[in-house]
């Protein structure tokens, strides 16, 4: 496992990080139950993974809890990373729709403090803004607040998360130049580059870390996904339609030869060209079982694409019809 800086923070994260969502809740095909979940862990950092990401609301604490429970005793061998924002304490949930977001000083206390308990800790490593809007990004007092906490010792550094689909492009640009922030995270992955190359180019320059998600574009760049495959409503990637799923799969095809020519399959490739990007700090694939964490951890051994691969990639990329992208609805 190779390992890099995120950002200013200075802290050294694993290449391939562990997101904790699918262990508490049942969103990608399989319900993940508490001592399978725990086995994970433990498998994820006797492989070399040092990185934990997770969130307040995935599973209602859940996350959190058996991230606490599994590390209790070994606080100083991991980086953790939380987010909050969402104020789920007397609100259902119905499907995947959005919840009411909070970032003002008193509901941040609230949720840190919460969020410590639950992991068991002192202090965060990296405390996150989950799915911020612009109108967050430009509050000054919620950065006054982790400034605060930072010099408290609570929290160590700060992230900006992005979503929940793709796009927030200036949302993430403006992040960026945060002072407090020493990490962005987006979805980002060989088929969908938009916005996560732009924001790339921006956090090098303000020495900002950028965290991936999806990196395997829903399952497509892993065979999960294919012209057969169903997916259940409650499914996140039940957000995938058929004419995407199409569409995706023919550009795989066409990467195809490159991975080939590097012996290697379409998995590697997806994850090896993102770890050959200049400012990313860590991928956080989706996992839902010990074995692919082997596999994704395997994949961070120091061989990255060389430059004309990378550039063929990108020269492909630019021939593909564009994609909507999400962003704040603007105020009346």
């Amino acid at each position: 496992m190779k390992y890099k800086k995120l950002g200013k923070s200075g802290i050294k994260v694993s290449e391939i990080g562990f997101g904790a969502w699918s262990i508490a809740l049942a969103w990608w095909g399989k319900k993940i139950e508490e001592d399978e979940a725990k086995r994970m862990l433990k498998k994820a950092y006797d492989v070399g993974i040092n990185f934990f990401e997770t969130a307040d609301m995935y599973g209602r604490g859940k996350s959190e809890k058996l991230i606490g429970e599994v590390f209790k005793d070994m606080r100083n061998e991991i980086v953790l990373s939380t987010k909050y924002g969402y104020d789920f304490a007397n609100v259902e949930q119905i499907g995947h729709n959005e919840l009411p977001q909070k970032f003002d000083p008193d509901f941040t206390n609230y949720a840190l403090q919460n969020s410590l308990e639950r992991l068991q800790t002192d202090h965060i490593d990296v405390y996150g803004m989950h799915n911020p809007k612009l109108r967050h990004i430009r509050d000054d007092t919620i950065f006054q607040t982790f400034d605060k906490l930072i010099e408290e010792g609570k929290i160590n550094a700060c992230q900006a998360a992005l979503g929940p689909a793709i796009g927030w492009m200036q949302e993430g640009l403006e992040a960026i130049e945060r002072e407090s922030i020493s990490a962005v995270q987006t979805v980002y992955n060989i088929l969908e580059q938009t916005p996560g190359n732009e924001l790339l180019d921006s956090a090098v320059k303000n020495d900002v870390g950028i965290l991936v998600r999806v990196p395997d574009a829903s399952g497509i760049l892993t065979g999960k996904v294919n012209e057969n495959t169903k997916i259940d409503e409650k499914d996140h990637r039940s957000v995938r339609k058929g004419e995407w799923i199409q569409s995706a799969l023919r550009k795989v095809e066409q990467l195809r030869s490159i991975a080939e020519r590097n012996g290697l399959n379409i998995t590697e490739l997806a994850i090896k060209f993102i770890l050959s990007k200049d400012g990313i700090a860590s991928v956080l694939p989706t996992v839902i079982s010990e074995e692919e964490i082997q596999q994704f951890a395997s994949m961070s051994d120091g061989n990255y694409i060389n430059s004309s691969d990378m550039k063929e990639i990108n020269d492909l990329y630019n021939t593909w019809p564009p994609y909507e992208l999400k962003a704040t609805i603007p105020s009346n």
